[in-house]
């Protein structure tokens, strides 16, 4: 039986049951704790995998494109925090101060690594490019996220830069170095079993999506969280996507990239990754209202998403 074209993904399905059933069933007491236990154990699995699975091979291959790997590393971590800030009377103005503080939290993350280069490849971007800035928007944003987190957001707040600090190292760094470190041995298995190994990174995410949004329910969010409040943070999020993909696309054509790199530069530009954000967010904001920080992130993804591929078909066609 073919599925529906107007269904969601089976992730995107998973993510809308995982905040539902946190809003019925949220956990607490004990069984919190011990989910709380699992879910930091499947994010250091994540970063492991992440480190495992990295291809040397693709960044050197791309390294050399220098002038395109700066300009999505400056949209990815100079435009989005501008943007945001920019953006923070407005966000005063329609939604809540925790979902405005999501808002700006997204802007500081790296781009997406598996759909920037999928969207690169239907529109027919530079691959190898795409690969490598990806790439090295995950890895420098391992570093750059929770020190432009403790800047902007959390400057001041006793206790961050020292507890955070070794949190990060312990539960995101470390096992991410660990996966690298062991890449040769590991690399040809993790290739392998890409398919299964998606698991990991999905329910990870499903984990800390849940157990956020059943801390943030008992906690009252969707009580302070009124209807216009989610109204305005899709206007906010849909006018944050169209800035980023169109000054990515102006400033690709003013400094004379080919198309394949303006291609590149606009889907590698103008993400943003779940896939880290919502781990990280668990590390960085812990004792925060988590699930109302990670909601403008997922509805960002999911923007970001069908928009690109749009876009990516519309370049497809263009191209012909």
């Amino acid at each position: 039986m073919q599925r529906p074209r107007f269904l969601p993904d089976n992730f995107t399905l998973g993510l809308l049951g995982s905040v539902l059933l946190a809003s019925l069933l949220p956990c607490s007491g004990e069984a919190a704790r011990w989910l709380a236990w699992l879910t930091d154990a499947a994010i250091g699995l994540l970063f492991f995998l992440h480190g495992a699975k990295l291809s040397r091979q693709a960044v050197l291959a791309g390294i050399t494109h220098w002038r395109l790997h700066l300009l999505v590393l400056a949209a990815t971590f100079v435009l989005f925090p501008l943007l945001g800030l920019l953006l923070q009377p407005l966000l005063a103005a329609l939604t809540t101060p925790p979902l405005a503080l999501g808002l700006l939290y997204l802007c500081l993350l790296p781009s997406t690594v598996q759909s920037s280069i999928a969207f690169v490849s239907v529109a027919d971007g530079n691959v190898p490019a795409a690969i490598c800035s990806a790439t090295a928007s995950n890895l420098l944003g391992i570093a750059l996220t929770p020190l432009l987190v403790g800047w902007l957001l959390l400057a001041g707040e006793a206790g961050h830069s020292g507890a955070s600090a070794l949190a990060i190292v312990y539960q995101l760094l470390l096992p991410f170095v660990a996966g690298q470190l062991l890449r040769s041995w590991l690399g040809d298995w993790v290739d392998r079993h890409k398919g299964k190994l998606k698991l990991v990174d999905q329910g990870s995410i499903l984990l800390v999506v849940y157990t956020a949004f059943s801390a943030a329910v008992i906690g009252g969010l969707w009580q302070a969280t009124p209807l216009p409040a989610l109204g305005g943070l899709l206007l906010a999020c849909a006018l944050l996507l169209t800035l980023a993909l169109g000054l990515t696309r102006l400033a690709s054509r003013q400094l004379g990239f080919t198309r394949a790199d303006e291609i590149t530069i606009v889907f590698c530009g103008s993400k943003k990754s779940l896939a880290s954000g919502v781990p990280m967010a668990k590390v960085l904001f812990a004792g925060h209202a988590i699930g109302a920080i990670v909601l403008p992130l997922m509805l960002f993804h999911q923007l970001q998403l069908m928009v690109c591929a749009l876009l990516a078909q519309r370049y497809r066609r263009q191209q012909r």
